[in-house]
């Protein structure tokens, strides 16, 4: 039997955090965790928890505004705790909960490869899902949400995790056709379909456009890539790392404008022909991806007391509960205190927080009272190589580095007040995996510990 690293099973359970698997088989060899078993065999053996069946004459209501991860996991979690009433989620798009993730990362899989439940799931477990229905706004006094069709549905707890929509380009030509975003399975097709073969400008450098420059680099004709800042990803994961990933890419035809800026888009016959960047300089372009950040999907909520921040992120505490009874709300809409560093509040749009936080969510909906504790995790896919993160770095002044970052073989240490704030890692299995574990036990990792050779202090967790 081949063995596969216990980061391989990592990437295989990273969509599926609400699925049981059997117990593993696995040996510590030459410093690596191995699992003696197949992945195709563990897809087979996934198992789901025990769920509860819908009374009818249970009238009790759960309505989850969105279709991702966050309402998903608290649908599942509700029925798992044994909550019998009508539990329904509505999203505006046109599909039940898929694998948002794989859009950038494999923008040729099928739609129906995505999805993180079928259809059939659903009605099994008496779970409604209503989609291409958006709702415009919520009366937390009379506990409705009101629909664009002008239908509303009352509730008993509510859930928001409506998540986030791509920041839109705002400059001269930005209108005109070819010029994508990325959200839908639908628009991930059509950026393939539009780019292969032809010249393609990426505007930003985070998740969305490296992991899309990186999938199309070899079916695009030429590359291109702009960014305000120096190095990719920088914001996150630092120019060290920024910097590895650059060269990556680099290697693989794309062109990066760093600290650069567009000023206008041009077209022919209404569609772009070409970016012209603040320097006056011009990048030929057939298909320009737009992927310079986020906005909340919270605008429905302007005319109620729910809380927001100024970036309209709707304000949460640790059991996931607004300042409104019976509103909660998850995932990428939200603003959340971060107990394990510092307490600070801040809205992370990773996948594995949506999970945990639709968890939580569903636990105090049923009246459970359990805080949230998680440790931050994610990971970004570029050119089959996967860079994990674990921790909230924001704010660290200094880095330790363990391997080599040119042999694309390292570990960094974020470092701040001269402990540990944040992990992360390429080919380094399954360090950021201990790492987060130790985080979450609660003790705090010195820069001393970081950079000594010994890490007996992985094992206090």
């Amino acid at each position: 039997m081949v063995p596969a690293s216990i980061s391989e099973l990592g990437t295989l359970r990273s969509t599926q955090l609400w699925t049981v698997f059997p117990a593993l088989r696995c040996e510590w060899k030459m410093g690596r965790y191995l699992l003696l078993q197949k992945k195709k065999d563990l897809e087979s053996d996934r198992r789901l928890k025990a769920m509860s069946e819908r009374c009818r004459s249970n009238e009790t209501t759960m309505l989850l505004l969105g279709g991702g991860a966050a309402a998903l996991v608290c649908a599942e979690t509700l029925r798992q705790e044994g909550f019998t009433g009508r539990i329904i989620m509505v999203t505006k798009e046109k599909h039940v909960p898929y694998d948002r993730t794989q859009l950038s990362k494999a923008m040729d899989k099928t739609l129906e490869s995505i999805y993180l439940r079928q259809q059939d799931f659903f009605e099994a477990h008496g779970i409604e899902v209503w989609t291409e229905k958006e709702v415009v706004s919520v009366d937390t006094q009379g506990q409705k949400a009101h629909f664009q069709d002008g239908a509303f549905q009352r509730y008993d707890q509510l859930l928001i995790a409506t998540g986030s929509s791509p920041r839109q380009l705002q400059c001269p030509g930005s209108d005109l056709q070819n010029v994508c975003s990325l959200q839908t399975p639908e628009d991930a097709n059509r950026i393939l379909h539009l780019a292969t073969g032809k010249r393609v400008v990426i505007l930003g450098a985070s998740f969305i456009g490296m992991e899309v420059a990186a999938f199309l680099s070899d079916k695009a004709s030429t590359m291109c890539v702009v960014d305000r800042g120096e190095f990719p990803f920088q914001a996150v994961l630092g120019p060290q790392v920024g910097g590895v990933t650059m060269k990556m890419l680099q290697n693989k035809r794309v062109k990066f404008y760093m600290k650069a800026e567009i000023s206008e888009l041009r077209g022919e016959n209404r569609k772009v022909t070409e970016a012209v960047l603040a320097s006056g300089e011009k990048l030929p372009a057939d298909v320009v991806v737009v992927g310079i950040g986020v906005t909340s999907n919270s605008g429905f909520l302007k005319d109620t007391s729910i809380a927001m921040d100024r970036g309209g992120a709707v304000l949460v505490d640790l059991f996931m509960q607004t300042n409104i009874p019976r509103v909660f709300a998850a995932g990428d809409v939200t603003s959340f205190p971060l107990t394990l560093f510092g307490g600070t509040t801040a809205t992370i749009r990773h996948w594995q927080i949506a999970q945990a936080h639709g968890h939580i969510a569903a636990l105090n909906m049923l009246k459970q009272q359990k805080a949230l504790h998680t440790v931050p995790f994610f990971w970004t896919s570029l050119l089959g190589k996967s860079i994990r993160y674990a921790g909230y770095g924001n704010g660290y002044t200094d880095t330790v580095v363990k391997g080599n970052l040119e042999q694309l073989k390292f570990l960094v240490f974020y470092i701040k007040d001269d402990n540990v704030i944040a992990v992360a890692s390429l080919n380094f299995d399954p360090m950021v995996s201990l790492v987060a574990e130790v985080m979450h036990s609660g003790r705090q990792i010195s820069k001393a510990e970081a950079q000594s050779s010994d890490i007996t202090w992985m094992k206090q967790a």
